[in-house]
This record gives structure tokens, sequence and C-alpha cells, in this order.
């Protein structure tokens, strides 16, 4: 029997709920704009990007010092940083009342 993990003890899982860094965030929508694609052909467009510098001219190593690092080890907090963009910006904006900027006119009173 296992014991149950105490309140205290870090979730391991909470980390992979979390937004990434904004340049990360910046630079999994710019690859998923590229094509459209989704987990796992997403991946392969991110190292494409990387390796062609197509992204703010940043490669794999300047990815990397943003915490975006292709290796199998991380892939897990990857595909759950993509995961969470993805799913973040295909939430539905709510529309804002805003007032009019030119009240319509009322009719003049002959």
């Amino acid at each position: 029997m296992t014991e149950r993990q105490r309140a205290s003890d870090p979730d391991p899982q909470a980390a992979f709920s979390e937004l990434p860094p904004p340049d990360v965030v910046a630079f999994i929508r710019y690859c998923h704009r590229q094509r459209g694609f989704k987990w796992p052909e997403l991946y392969d467009e991110m190292c494409g990007v990387a390796a062609r510098r197509e992204f703010n001219g940043w490669d794999h190593a300047e990815l990397g010092g943003r915490g975006l690092t292709f290796s199998l080890l991380e892939m897990p907090r990857l595909s759950a940083w993509v995961r969470v963009v993805l799913a973040r910006d295909a939430e539905p904006v709510a529309e804002v009342a805003r007032p009019l900027a030119h009240p319509p006119m009322e009719p003049a009173l002959a």
C-alpha cells in the first residue's frame, strides 16, 4: 500500500499545468501558427524553427536559456506547456460591453 501524498509535498504535476515563461509562450504560439500542427508534429516544427533561427533569431541554445529544451528527458514538460498554451488560446474571449464612441444622434425636433 502506498502512502498518500502530504499536503505540504509539492505536486509534481502542478508544474505541468502552469504557463511557461512569456518568451516560451510566444515561441510555441509562433510555431503553432506556422502550420497549425498538433503534438507531436508541432515538436518537429519547433525543432526546425529553432534550427533555422526563425523566431527572434533564437537557436536551440538561446531557447534553452529561456527554459525550453528539446531533450527527451524534458519532453513531458514541453508537451504539457504546449497543451496549456494551445488550450488557453482556444478558450473563448468574453465580450466586454463598451460604450459607443459616438452615441446615436437623436432626431431633430421640428
